[in-house]
């Protein structure tokens, strides 16, 4: 089983507003993930708010497999969202994958293969690549837990890399790789 975390505590300052919030497909970013996540093989989905909490919090869905939790830390950086989700996953769940919510453009389909591979192989880390360039969502297996909350605030989970060599799974779809900071990069995803 495979639980994934939403990671939407950012602040946004690039983009201007709430990326949570922006437009896609005639919804907001947080909903259409939502939709796209429901979709698929997650055991469950947690969702880590931060910054813009309360005005993100009315488009998030009730449902039995979402949970929300608020990151108190969001301040510090992604790192202390990942480690907030992972803090609540559980124990039961083989791995975690993380999906920043700039990264709207994964199919259902992707996530489903990248979950696939990861409970067929088990590696500690398995990267999704598209014409060998690193995407998202990433999945770090549940082993590799302690040493992800030893990591200082000022790094990231690929400091786990040197150790931990990722495994790869080529994946056919542009959208792993597309991610936006700018409306100007939205609206390229979009089309």
């Amino acid at each position: 089983m495979v639980t994934c975390i939403l990671l939407a505590a950012g602040s946004s300052r690039r983009f201007g507003s709430p990326k949570a919030l922006a437009n896609i497909s005639g919804t907001t970013v947080i909903q259409h993930l939502q939709n796209t996540l429901l979709k698929c093989r997650c055991a469950k989905i947690i969702i880590v708010l931060g910054d813009h909490a309360r005005e993100i919090t009315p488009f998030i869905f009730i449902h039995s497999r979402i949970r929300v939790v608020y990151n108190k830390n969001h301040n510090l950086g992604q790192l202390s969202s990942m480690q907030e989700g992972w803090r609540q996953a559980d124990d039961s769940c083989e791995g975690v994958m993380f999906l920043p919510v700039d990264c709207p453009a994964v199919k259902t389909s992707s996530i489903d293969t990248i979950i696939g591979h990861f409970e067929k192989s088990a590696p500690d880390i398995l990267i999704p690549t598209y014409q060998g360039q690193k995407g998202h969502p990433p999945v770090f297996h549940r082993r590799l837990k302690p040493e992800a909350f030893h990591i200082p605030s000022n790094q990231g989970l690929n400091s786990l890399f040197a150790d931990h060599p990722p495994q790869t799974v080529e994946i056919d779809d542009p959208g792993i790789v597309k991610s936006f900071n700018t409306p100007e990069e939205l609206e390229a995803i979009k089309k």
